[in-house]
């Protein structure tokens, strides 16, 4: 057994049961030859993307591996793993190497020393003895810790030769978690019940440690509100009365509002990172935050009690704490909490709803994602956005009910991601109904991957915002550049495209036509036929945001 063929077998060993890849690799042919299904993308960065979707729906128990070949695919592959680093999210990557004589040649690409920056985890094999060894290394990574993409570069002469014998043992790494110690946790609890307004703040790791029951029970227990971030939109039911909702910049009012006046602030599963597509915390809170990641407890922010752990047995120990503390008897202020909440939320919606109802033509962006959003069966659907308009215009807006029916997505957003990003969430979940919202601007970045989806049998709907620009930018934003010569106007028959590609494409010009046409495509995933719904749009520049 060579290297390669080793690698194969550790791969089936832990589970995999699909390789993203593009355009050659050898272990393509060694995964097929295990019963591993190789699914080839049409750029290494929707093949990593793919993987990413598989990952974020997984909680950690599954992972999406990708194969590229060595140079220009390991080359290619960074902007989709930068993606992974900057979300947290674990992927393993194994790239093609060239001969180990040459590793040091220029300008010959190493992904060992060149991908240092956007992974959690980066080694190369140098002898076809370390196969074992680094491949353990790099599952549990994946498994422990902090997470995020590794990187196993598989360099040519070595992964050829052959694996001796005593190096072929290989035990899939176990999942370890970890919990703060008793007295960090009695802290925090006393802190939270000091608290005069306090909120909850769930991020990403909340669905990552399956915490969201948990999460729940504490919101409950004590009356606090929760907010979601982008990447934890889900982590709470929407439609809870202690669910303020979820926001990148743009939020709901109840969001805004508690996040503004809060005096404490409880990060659950969150980095606290600072940034354009992330809610601002404004001084003078007392902020808890909870990681599992030392490294982020006062990164960006100045935190008062910091607890590194997972984020369920975290919140399953503070309500383990309150019980000793205070009994279960906090159900006045849940009312009274609930009752606020809705009495905000309430004309913040009715601000909106004429926007969400608008029979204008082309069709406003928040009457389509109003219909997508009314038509859609929310337990059983997965949703998510694309970068710029369509993620600010649909965040606020969409119903999340259970953990993973919405992918929050982009501290560095990448166009294009949403497509690729989906094809990974239906083979993961190929009994949901999935379905990404993305602008012209992104089809141009990842639209090929419609022929993927149609050839893996990997059904998906795409929603496509057709308004000839891009909807992110203001107009005053490169006017002369607009005028004179055409920047970021662009047009294109997508439902045509869709077609070409072997998918079903529908065109929507009248607002009669949104919900029909989201009902056939529902129909038409559930046949195994993918579908791109080509909405004729407006340039609809408002958001739900209270930063400018």
């Amino acid at each position: 057994m060579n290297g390669i063929e080793a690698i194969a077998a550790i791969l089936k060993a832990e589970g995999v049961d699909w390789l993203a890849c593009y355009p050659s690799n050898p272990l393509i042919e060694a995964a097929a030859q295990v019963g591993i299904r190789p699914i080839n993308f049409r750029h290494e960065r929707g093949a990593v993307m793919a993987a990413d979707g598989y990952s974020r729906t997984s909680g950690r128990q599954r992972f999406g591996v990708v194969a590229v070949q060595s140079q220009a695919g390991a080359e290619n592959a960074m902007g989709g793993i930068a993606q992974a680093y900057a979300d947290n999210v674990p992927i393993l990557v194994l790239p093609g190497g060239v001969n180990l004589d040459q590793l040091a040649v220029k300008p010959n690409f190493s992904a060992a020393s060149n991908y240092q920056g956007i992974v959690k985890r980066v080694e190369a094999i140098y002898r076809p003895d370390q196969v074992s060894a680094v491949m353990r290394r790099a599952f549990h990574a994946l498994r422990n810790g902090p997470p995020g993409p590794v990187v196993v570069e598989m360099l040519t002469d070595v992964c050829d030769q052959e694996v001796p014998e005593n190096a072929l043992d290989y035990r899939p790494p176990p999942l370890m978690r970890q919990v703060p110690a008793e007295a960090a946790i009695d802290e925090a609890v006393k802190e939270l019940l000091r608290a005069e307004k306090p909120v909850i703040w769930a991020g990403g790791g909340v669905l990552f440690a399956g915490a969201s029951a948990a999460l729940r029970e504490l919101a409950e227990l004590t009356g606090i509100p929760v907010f979601c971030t982008m990447p934890g939109k889900s982590a709470l039911d929407e439609r809870h009365p202690l669910c303020l909702g979820a926001g990148s910049r743009a939020t709901t009012l109840p969001a805004h509002r508690w996040l503004q006046e809060c005096d404490l602030l409880l990060a659950i599963g969150s980095s606290l990172t600072r940034g354009p597509y992330c809610q601002i915390i404004l001084p003078g809170k007392v902020i808890i935050q909870n990681s599992i990641d030392a490294d982020d407890i006062n990164k960006d922010e100045s935190v008062d009690i910091g607890l590194v752990g997972d984020a369920r047995l975290t919140l399953e120990a503070m309500i383990e704490s309150l019980r000793r503390q205070v009994g279960d008897g906090r159900g006045e202020r849940s009312r009274q909490t609930a009752a606020e909440i809705a009495a905000c939320r309430k004309p913040w919606l009715d601000q909106w709803m004429p926007l969400l109802t608008s029979d204008e033509e082309p069709l406003n962006t928040y009457r389509v994602i109003h219909d997508i959003d009314r038509t859609l069966d929310w337990e059983n659907s997965i949703v998510t956005h694309d970068a710029g308009a369509p993620r600010d215009s649909i965040v606020p807006f969409y119903t999340a009910t259970v953990p993973n029916s919405y992918i929050g997505w982009g501290k560095t957003t990448h166009l294009g991601f949403g497509l690729p990003l989906m094809i990974g969430a239906k083979l993961a979940h190929p009994e949901k109904f999935c379905l990404n919202l993305m602008g012209d601007g992104a089809f141009g970045m990842s639209g090929l991957d419609l022929e993927t989806a149609v050839r893996a049998k990997a059904p998906i709907t795409t929603v496509l915002l057709n308004n000839g620009g891009m909807a992110t930018y203001a107009p005053g934003n490169f006017a002369t550049a607009r005028e004179r010569f055409g920047v970021s106007h662009m047009v294109g028959d997508y439902a045509k495209i869709a077609e070409g590609l072997g998918a079903v494409g529908i065109t929507v010009t009248k607002t009669a036509e949104m919900t029909p046409a989201l009902q056939r495509a529902q129909r038409l995933n559930a046949e195994g036929e993918t579908v791109l719904i080509d909405v004729h749009s407006n340039l609809e520049s408002r958001r739900s945001r209270w930063d400018r």
